[in-house]
């Protein structure tokens, strides 16, 4: 399926991919290129090729290319939001917007937000909007951290370990407490499915710090980029902040991950939440990119 534009030489086209192997084995270069910028999209095309069931639907993987020459990706895996990687002609985003409402032609609904870097995911928002007469509303600005390598943060008492079955019910207790306080709403993937695909070892290994017989902090260690790995969810229960648990955890298992023989660990953070921006930089993460979300919803709701 693909929509066409022609302007003097240039011609652009929407490509779909019937699987995530075909997708990265074309994207993958062009993304490998800005690494950290596009590390969510490598993310989770990892775990949509490990677990295919995490996509509760047909997940959209899609090049927008120039005679051969790809300008902008972008993936969904329902039911999340679709995501944009940077985009090297901004004439691509009118394409796909164009392309991609072929699939809400019954229920413009279809496409509950889009995340991407942030002038780029307005645009598309904008365009969606003039498409399909849904409401656009920003909903968050995250910030993309990269770490070389790890500052280590005052030790604090306690250790980490990995999470087991044991505790699952603390895992999705935390998750949910997660997903509020960052998102003000559940996530749309509930979080018992989640925490049970981590245990199971697909997309995460989960961590715990555990002082005193109770543990007080979560770490996950996501799916690999071609050189690095993503660090996320992170969560302290609001009693014991401010006591060093996240960041002694969360550097140790960077850590991990670099003496593993990766290059880079990666992060996103809410840009408002000036505490948890504080402690990865203070342990060496630096930003790269902002990237912006837009919810899209019926406009008379």
């Amino acid at each position: 399926m693909a929509a066409h534009s022609s302007l003097g030489d240039f011609r652009l086209h929407v490509q779909r991919f019937a699987d995530v192997h075909t997708f990265i084995g074309r994207a993958g270069p062009w993304l490998e290129e800005r690494e950290a910028e596009h590390n969510l999209i490598f993310g989770i095309c990892s775990t949509l090729a490990e677990d295919p069931s995490m996509s509760e639907g047909p997940p959209l993987l899609a090049t927008v290319e120039r005679d051969g020459t790809i300008v902008a990706a972008v993936l969904r895996t329902p039911p999340w939001n679709m995501v944009l990687s940077e985009v090297d002609d901004p004439a691509a985003l009118d394409e796909l917007a164009a392309d991609v409402a072929t699939d809400a032609a019954h229920d413009a609904t279809v496409l509950p937000g889009v995340l991407g870097p942030a002038e780029h995911a307005a645009r598309f928002a904008a365009l969606w909007v003039e498409r399909t007469g849904v409401h656009a509303s920003h909903d968050m600005t995250e910030r993309i951290f990269r770490l070389t390598g790890v500052v280590p943060p005052r030790p604090v008492p306690g250790a980490r370990r990995p999470a087991t079955r044991a505790d699952r019910n603390l895992l999705i207790d935390w998750l949910d407490a997660f997903h509020d306080e960052a998102f003000g709403r559940p996530a749309p993937t509930d979080s018992t499915t989640m925490v049970d695909r981590w245990l199971a070892g697909h997309s995460r290994t989960m961590w715990l710090w555990d002082d005193d017989g109770a543990s007080v902090s979560l770490c996950g260690i996501g799916m690999g980029t071609p050189n690095g790995f993503r660090i996320g969810p992170v969560y302290t229960p609001p009693e014991v902040r401010s006591r060093g648990y996240a960041s002694n955890l969360v550097a140790q298992v960077t850590q991990g991950g670099l003496d593993a023989g990766k290059r880079f660990a990666f992060l996103l953070a809410d840009v408002a939440n000036a505490t948890s921006n504080h402690i990865y930089q203070a342990i060496g993460f630096e930003a790269v990119r902002d990237l912006a979300a837009y919810r899209f919803v019926e406009a008379d709701r």
